[in-house]
């Protein structure tokens, strides 16, 4: 689609007065998520953090008077086009592709279509309409980057994951990241008027691994909602909503089932744990939520194979992705979050624990060393060897006040993490990209 931008990136006639209007923050957004939709249950298919971030970062910057309208792609026809999500967020679902079936691997070929969706949208409204534009992932920063050249209007865009970072880091058996979207995702880097990172690191990998421009790249940790995750009324009374005894080491999984989030590793040390402490299959249980997605498609039953193999199907029990509040009641309920994943841009999921009062044991990976304080809030485990986290495990099943004290310093931590502040940030960003953006064009017209 690259070779189309020269040809369609003209600005609108009208865009050299516009630019000279005294924005300080854009009025209105085009928020781009080809990929997977904010409507999507979080854990299921493609839907995960990236979801929430989208979900919950519209909605603030709506309540700091930035509108936001989200184009993903449709995958039902019971959807109506356009659904507001709250004040000043509407999702436009636009057709590119079949509804159902249509695996990430294969969107890219219908990134033609879903950019002319997105250009019929705009052509009902009035030249300058959308301020700026904010691309996720890489499928939607192609379509950005055209949006934002033909709007006249700068591009930021946040990668959220990025393949060479992913391919470096590799889960045996996983599917590795192809060259198209290594080339995509430079070709975005180059484009975009702002690049934003969830942490330090990631903004180093930008400038390492993509050639950022380090100017342009600017720190945003995400958020979490403070209000759904929280310790509300304590780990007892979660435990027994969702039916669990009282006095159980509950280690927890959460999240989408597949190589790179790496729930076997947490199994495995079920296994090694209980081979070392047999005495502890009677207060054990270990809830994975979530369903299968990604490479885990191939194989959507492999977990329950594997934790009969390894002899612990009694003491694990699979549940389905849930709504947010469900999931909060998860999370306070859990002796520990375990997150062994072989790469994450940032971790949401360890915040949204940490808020709701329980610890976390993380592999030492991407983000999730500033998510998670190594010693305070929870461990950071170096590598993926069972038995290291076998060892941690034991030291909740031997110390249960250690899920109590490091709970409570999990929830002051969280606190820190709130998405007002992650939305006023981000506000600060457009406004850097929109002054980058007149200053670059006064430049080209002399």
């Amino acid at each position: 689609m690259s070779q189309y931008i020269s040809r369609l990136g003209r600005r609108s006639p009208a865009a050299p007065s516009r630019l000279r209007l005294p924005h300080r923050r854009p009025r209105r957004v085009a928020m781009l998520s080809v990929h997977t939709s904010p409507l999507h249950q979080p854990g299921t298919g493609d839907a995960g953090g990236m979801n929430v971030y989208i979900v919950e970062l519209a909605q603030r910057l709506a309540e700091i008077n930035i509108e936001v309208e989200i184009f993903t792609r449709a995958t039902t026809a019971a959807l109506p086009p356009v659904v507001e999500l709250a004040p000043g967020v509407l999702v436009r679902h636009v057709d590119a592709g079949p509804y159902e079936g249509l695996a990430k691997e294969n969107l890219p070929a219908q990134l033609c279509a879903f950019t002319h969706g997105v250009m019929q949208a705009w052509a009902g409204h009035r030249p300058g309409y959308y301020d700026l534009v904010h691309s996720h992932y890489w499928l939607s920063g192609h379509v950005g980057w055209l949006a934002a050249q033909r709007w006249g209007a700068p591009l930021v865009h946040a990668m959220h994951t990025m393949a060479k970072v992913k391919n470096a880091s590799l889960a045996e058996g996983d599917t590795p990241e192809p060259s198209a979207r290594v080339i995509g995702e430079t070709q975005i880097v180059s484009a975009a008027d702002r690049l934003i990172a969830n942490t330090a690191e990631e903004a180093d990998e930008l400038v390492r691994h993509y050639a950022a421009d380090p100017g342009k790249v600017a720190v945003v940790h995400p958020g979490v909602n403070l209000e759904r995750f929280c310790p509300a009324d304590g780990r007892a009374a979660a435990r027994a909503r969702l039916g669990l005894p009282q006095d159980a080491l509950i280690p927890l999984f959460a999240g989408r089932i597949q190589p790179l989030k790496a729930p076997d590793v947490l199994l495995r040390s079920v296994a090694v744990l209980l081979d070392e402490r047999p005495e502890l299959r009677s207060r054990i249980v270990v809830p994975v939520v979530g369903g299968p997605s990604g490479s885990g498609l191939a194989k959507p039953e492999g977990l329950q194979k594997l934790a009969a193999r390894l002899g612990i199907a009694d003491v694990v029990c699979f549940r389905p992705p849930v709504e947010q509040a469900r999931l909060a009641d998860w999370f306070r309920a859990a002796s520990v979050l375990v997150m062994p994943s072989y790469s994450e841009s940032f971790g949401l999921v360890a915040i949204e624990a940490q808020a709701t009062g329980t610890p976390v044991i993380a592999a030492a990976v991407g983000g999730l060393p500033v998510a998670v304080q190594d010693g305070r809030t929870g461990f950071l485990v170096r590598g993926h060897d069972p038995a290291a986290y076998a060892r941690v495990l034991r030291d909740f099943a031997d110390d249960p006040g250690l899920c109590t004290s490091m709970g409570e310093a999990a929830a002051r931590h969280a606190k820190s993490f709130g998405w007002d502040m992650a939305a006023s940030a981000t506000a600060g960003v457009y406004t850097e990209a929109m002054q980058a953006h007149r200053r670059r064009l006064r430049e080209h017209h002399g």
